[in-house]
């Protein structure tokens, strides 16, 4: 009788064997870390006849015993598990990734289901169970980031708080961004697998970055014995010169580019490229532990009616929520749900995208992103139809054509503004100053950058936009297809910096624009009757009305090379004239505090 027992059990282990669930718990336990777990699931490949991205949903849903809070996260197929080193385009391997907001005792659930189309089903019983690890439970417990400087993990969460600025959940600061918004191909780089190398579409604009390989650092990450080093050396490089943030398309099929895509190939649209979105998760990740936030540019202008004819379909549902699993963990980023929205070209590559469309796809985000991140879309078309209380954007991503820049302020103004009288205070990023042609050229044209700095910089930041990204004009050397070298810029960034460094020692979450303030058509942004800074262009002299009474002080500072005169001195309120400090149609920023 034992041994009939004994032979029962292994009978009845044999049957269930396929429902057993291996699972594995990966990376730092701690807040704000990625977190992942990984199942052992069904044995799959990129191309079964049975998809594994559409037909398989794995969700999990982790909850903080002490708070209660629950974040409802969704995973991927990842093959072998290790797909960015192996290239695996099978195996059996299921991740989901996690970045806890809280220390102490989480718990998680996990739901696998199966059948046609459930990765775009908000059902919670679609399908049928996909057996394996659905109903596994477990719990881990978080301990304090040890993290620190600029490695978003010493800070948090960036986010969306119902303001002009985004906010840090962890530390509170606001932040202020400037970066690199060329080339928008950035991830048409060489040592990614994918067919895009040699697929006939564009295939000359494939990048190496050689000019970086000088700034890769031994330690950091690559793949595949070595690959990645130039395109990490370029974000090392990026952040050594203080900027804090990058931008890239992630979908340019039909595109001036054309070799950015997460698909398999060029014309498959529902299957997902496993190693190379691997790599890509390399990058991303080694940009945020340098503190360079995430511009996340999902499709572009040519390429908006690419997916579902420009509806929320199944095919843009499921390219959504592989964005959300694999990178949605990041703690700083922006979901730009197209550049150059709408129909406003003369001949249109794809159907173009209208209000409801628009409203449609910010809508996913906000009912799918398990962190909410910021939510933010591109003219074209200008922003009025997306608008108001009952939309899911948070901000705009602003775009201008004008060579001097001059259209920066006034329309960074002009949304902030529209966007609180109707009824949501968007936070407004200015990504694209300047005209295609030229905008933001190479230092061995301009070295100097007169205009980029005066009418785009120190123009948006006195607007109230919360930082810029900079496009390269494709007339020049190192274009926004073509750009190799984010040294091509090199004096350019250091003026950035000085802006950054200036303005994040205010309380520029508190102040405002006040340009009516001045008797001329300069710059003042203030927190009235505490600081201002008065901005003038092209130097000379104004009248502030400071419409305050008290003893200030008031210091004067070179934005060209981050220097004040001298020591403060003193100023009582009033309607004060303000004269530069020398003679010219040099830049000067005073800055008046109580």
């Amino acid at each position: 009788m034992k041994n009939l027992n004994h032979w029962c059990c292994l009978l009845i282990l044999a049957v269930l064997s396929p429902l057993v669930h291996a699972q594995q718990l990966s990376g730092e336990l701690k807040k704000w870390h990625k977190v992942t777990l990984t199942f052992e699931g069904p044995e799959a490949s990129e191309s079964d006849e049975f998809n594994p991205f559409m037909n398989y949903r794995l969700n999990v849903t982790f909850k903080h015993a002490a708070t209660g809070k629950e974040y409802l996260v969704p995973g991927y197929f990842a093959a072998d598990g290790d797909a960015g080193n192996s290239s695996a385009t099978s195996g059996n391997k299921w991740k989901v990734h996690f970045a806890p907001d809280e220390e102490g005792a989480w718990t998680y659930v996990v739901q696998f289901r199966k059948g046609n189309y459930v990765a775009v089903s908000d059902r919670k019983d679609t399908g049928v169970s996909g057996e394996y690890m659905d109903g596994a439970t477990g719990s881990f417990q978080i301990g304090a980031s040890d993290k620190s400087g600029r490695d978003f993990r010493a800070k948090g969460r960036l986010q969306y708080v119902g303001e002009r600025y985004l906010r840090f959940t962890e530390s509170g600061e606001y932040f202020l961004k400037s970066g690199a918004d060329a080339p928008e191909n950035l991830f048409a780089y060489a040592d990614f697998d994918g067919t895009f190398h040699d697929d006939g579409h564009k295939d000359q604009l494939v990048k190496t970055y050689e000019a970086h390989l000088r700034d890769y650092r031994g330690g950091d990450p690559t793949w595949q014995d070595g690959k990645g080093k130039a395109l990490i050396g370029a974000l090392n490089y990026l952040a050594s010169e203080g900027m804090n943030a990058v931008s890239f398309l992630t979908l340019n099929i039909k595109g001036d580019d054309q070799n950015v895509f997460p698909f398999t190939d060029y014309d498959t649209y529902d299957r997902y490229d496993v190693s190379k979105l691997d790599q890509w998760e390399i990058v991303m990740d080694h940009a945020q532990q340098l503190g360079l936030f995430l511009h996340f540019k999902t499709q572009e202008v040519e390429n908006q009616g690419l997916l579902d004819n420009g509806g929320v379909g199944a095919h843009r549902k499921l390219y959504y929520r592989e964005l959300i699993a694999r990178f949605g963990h990041h703690l700083a980023l922006n979901w730009n749900m197209c550049e150059e929205v709408g129909d406003w070209v003369k001949n249109n590559r794809t159907a173009p995208q209208f209000k409801y469309q628009k409203l449609a796809m910010a809508q996913y985000f906000y009912d799918h992103d398990p962190y909410r991140h910021h939510v933010v879309i591109h003219n074209g078309a200008p922003f009025y139809d997306v608008l108001g209380t009952e939309s899911k954007y948070t901000g705009a991503s602003l775009q201008t054509h004008h060579k001097n820049f001059d259209l920066v302020h006034p329309h960074t103004l002009k949304w902030l503004k529209a966007s609180k009288e109707a009824g949501k205070q968007w936070a407004v990023a200015v990504d694209e100053p300047g005209d295609a042609q030229h905008s933001l050229v190479p230092d061995k044209d301009d070295p100097e950058h007169n205009l980029a700095r005066q009418n785009a910089l120190w123009g948006a930041l006195t607007a109230g936009a919360w930082g810029l990204e900079w496009y390269f004009g494709y007339k020049h050397d190192h274009s926004d297809l073509t750009c190799q070298d984010w040294r091509s810029r090199d004096l350019f960034w250091d003026q950035c910096k000085i802006a950054l460094d200036f303005f994040n020692a205010l309380p520029f979450w508190q102040m405002e624009n006040h340009d009516e303030l001045l008797s001329t058509k300069d710059y003042c942004f203030a927190q009235p009757g505490e600081v201002y800074v008065v901005y003038l262009r092209t130097g000379g002299s104004t009248v502030l009305d400071m419409q305050t009474e008290g003893d200030f002080t008031i210091q004067w500072f070179n934005p060209r090379t981050g220097e004040y005169l001298k020591k403060p001195k003193k100023l009582t309120a009033g309607k004060v004239t303000l004269e530069a400090p020398k003679k010219g149609d040099d830049d000067w920023a005073a800055l008046i505090k109580r």
